[in-house]
């Protein structure tokens, strides 16, 4: 193979090494894909900032990344091996500088450590979630030189006055804290996030806010007052997925209707994404063109293609600074930019260097995005869509061919499904890594679910607005409240089947990448090579599957504690435990069912103020103890109960004297450790949220 390869670049320069120069023939094989790993080496330079701890790693990074470079340079430049080396040298050194620049610009004063304050600030944002009963406000405070210049407050609908909007002052009274670090190793780093998001706290308002008057012109009305409209022609979730395909207000969703939509892979129907951008831009490319070509001197004379793309393309950005400008939005905006313009150069509608330029317009305009779950899914999505179509199966099986409706229909929908099951093979692995479980029938799901969205619901919604204008939208409310409902049936029959959600406890960061490098190698290559990915994609998943669950969760402050039973339940330290705790601690848990409490545990024995319980793991018996009240405990008696646990747990400070035989995480230890995630065993293993010497700047106290 090596030899064939070989005779395609005769009279190119070429390594005398043989093993150089097969590789230098493979790379001449597969000359129009070397572009594509342009975005991914750029990511590898960002994904190296975020997984090193220190600066000096960083600077050797781009170190390390200039010298691949210069290897390439002395490689020669004639050559793949030597211009790939320095392309991929230097896209690693400037992800690097990039995502290190872009935190440091984001460095601002932030909450150390919750207080009440009452303060006056503007709305910057305003998002309405009618079915918490809340609001979450964006605020700049007003004149306060001790408070961040940014802060996210949510404000209970009761002490919310009904005409806030984006762009007044208001006066009210909070508690504040610092943006929470992820509650147990795993879990959401929302501290990270807010750093980028330049976030310098968050908190609620206590009591009724006062509105003070608009002192800042009003660029959110429109959104606020499409989305209140929406709701108001549709009830309960129904309202609040039609103003979520309208303007990306997810507020009115009722939570078992989202819960339902995630497990049975439907959420993404409710993030405005590259699905609603493309509807929209073709919706308004189809009309436009109709319009004109009414027109036979404006059809012969002008030429009605590119004029349509372009009021499309102008129609998908207005519909992105509709529904908020948010980075996935103007991610997916961006992605149809360059359809669009691809179009008008009369090349193909979609192919993987057009999705490797939205990748790398984004990485270097966002590059923190690249740790983000939404970029990872979209990306992943559209890239597993586009190389399968691109492949010689996909193309045998649905190029046009004489033959009846029937098997031409039965073609179509086998080619849906195939697609489907190819993209929930490449957006697994991504969602049970970030939120420890995905959805099983995600493929058959999205067979009927986006069709009867894009050309359906979506339609329908997009004409019953156009209608009330002369107020006659009430009967294709009610059709587009039918086809909703329709969806909403679906997403709750799909996730009430049995097995319909995969959980997963941990994947490591190391099976993750292998799984990540594996499948980018076989999706971005075009020849047999390709199949090499294989392996490490493999592994990755075997990795995965093989990583031991947690016998102990401990939070952060201590205060929550989850534990596996002998009998493999999974119980909680404290009986009146919140929903969101009570969510995060299962998923980390990689449980799909409610967490029961200890009380109920085998082997535990609990009172009011202390609960313990025996574990048998690694061949020996392991002895519990955890602390759940505030009130003061006889000494004696504690250091009593101490030296005969192995572990000890408390969100309290304990006596010098309590000395459990193994591991103490109280206040003292959870500072330093974070978040715990325990696996009992002959080696017992112990996961901390805090790295040793971390120095990215949201990690430094």
């Amino acid at each position: 193979m090596i030899r064939a390869l070989s005779m395609a670049v005769r009279g190119r320069p070429r390594p005398r090494n043989a093993f150089l120069a097969g590789i230098e023939a493979w790379l001449e094989a597969e000359r129009d894909r070397i572009g594509l790993w342009l975005p991914v080496f750029l990511g590898l330079g960002i994904a190296l900032w975020f997984v090193l701890p220190t600066p000096g790693d960083w600077r050797a990074v781009i170190v390390g990344g200039c010298g691949v470079a210069l290897a390439g340079v002395s490689a020669g430049q004639a050559t793949r091996i030597g211009r790939a080396a320095i392309w991929a040298g230097l896209a690693i050194a400037l992800g690097c500088g990039l995502v290190w620049n872009r935190a440091d610009r984001a460095a601002m004063l932030r909450i150390d450590k919750p207080k009440i304050v009452q303060f006056s600030a503007i709305i910057e944002t305003l998002e309405l979630r009618p079915a918490k009963g809340d609001a979450r406000a964006v605020l700049i405070p007003e004149a306060t030189a001790d408070l961040p210049p940014r802060l996210r407050v949510t404000i209970a609908d009761a002490d919310r006055p009904a005409a806030i909007a984006k762009g007044d002052s208001i006066r009210l009274r909070a508690r504040l804290m610092p943006p929470p670090t992820a509650a147990v190793p795993g879990s959401y780093d929302f501290r990270r996030a807010a750093w980028f998001q330049r976030l310098g706290g968050v908190g609620s308002a206590l009591g009724r806010v006062e509105r003070i008057g608009n002192v800042a012109p009003e660029q959110g009305g429109l959104r606020a007052r499409l989305s209140a409209h929406v709701r108001s022609r549709l009830d309960g979730s129904a309202g609040g997925i039609a103003a979520a395909f309208a303007t990306g207000d997810r507020g009115g969703i009722a939570i078992e209707d989202e819960e339902a939509m995630r497990a049975s892979g439907l959420t993404h129907l409710l993030s405005i994404s590259g699905l609603h951008i493309t509807a929209v831009v073709a919706a308004v490319i189809f009309a436009t063109m109709r319009l004109l070509a009414f027109s036979p001197t404006l059809a012969l004379r002008l030429p009605l293609p590119l004029i349509a793309a372009g009021v499309g393309a102008l129609a998908g950005v207005g519909y992105t600074l509709l529904t908020g400008a948010e980075v996935p939005t103007i991610r997916s905006c961006i992605a149809a930019l360059l359809v669009l313009a691809g179009l008008a150069l009369g090349r193909e509608a979609m192919t993987l260097r057009l999705v490797a330029a939205g990748a790398l317009v984004v990485l270097v305009l966002w590059p923190e995005a690249l740790v983000g779950a939404s970029f990872q899914l979209s990306f992943a999505a559209i890239t597993a869509i586009v190389a399968f179509h691109e492949s010689g199966a996909a193309k045998r099986l649905l190029e046009r061919r004489e033959e009846g409706r029937l098997r031409r229909l039965a073609r179509g929908v086998a080619g849906l499904l195939i697609t489907g099951i190819v993209v929930e093979v490449a957006l697994a692995p991504i969602a049970l890594f970030h939120f420890h479980k995905s959805g099983v029938y995600g493929a058959l799901a999205n067979m009927i679910a986006i069709p009867l969205t894009t050309f359906v619901v979506m339609p329908l919604e997009a004409l019953a607005l156009a209608l009330d204008a002369v107020g006659l939208g009430a009967p294709v409310w009610w059709l587009t409240g039918l086809a909703i409902n329709a969806l909403l049936a679906l997403a709750g029959w799909v996730a009430s089947v049995p097995g319909a959600m995969a959980a997963i406890s941990d994947v490591p960061k190391s099976a993750f990448a292998a799984i990540l490098g594996g499948g980018l190698w076989m999706t971005l290559w075009q020849t047999r090579l390709r199949w090499a990915g294989l392996l490490p994609f493999a592994i990755g998943i075997a990795i995965a599957v093989a990583s031991p669950a947690p016998d102990i969760l401990i939070t952060d402050d201590g205060r929550h504690m989850v534990v596996r039973d002998d009998k493999g339940v999974l119980a909680l330290l404290r009986p009146r435990t919140g929903d969101f705790m009570r969510d995060v601690m299962a998923e980390r848990s990689g449980s799909l069912d409610p967490l029961s409490d200890l009380d109920v545990a085998h082997g535990a024995l609990c009172g009011r103020d202390v609960c313990a319980i025996t574990l048998n793991r690694g061949g020996r018996r392991w002895r519990v103890m955890a602390i759940r009240s505030g009130y003061r405990l006889p000494w004696s008696s504690l250091v009593s109960q101490c030296r005969e646990a192995d572990i000890v747990v408390s969100e309290r400070r304990l006596p010098r004297g309590c000395l459990p035989k193994w591991f103490k995480a109280d206040p003292q230890t959870l500072r330093q450790t974070g978040g715990l995630a325990i696996t009992l065993d002959a080696t017992p293993i112990v996961q901390t949220t805090k790295r040793i010497r971390d120095k990215h700047p949201w990690a430094v106290e």
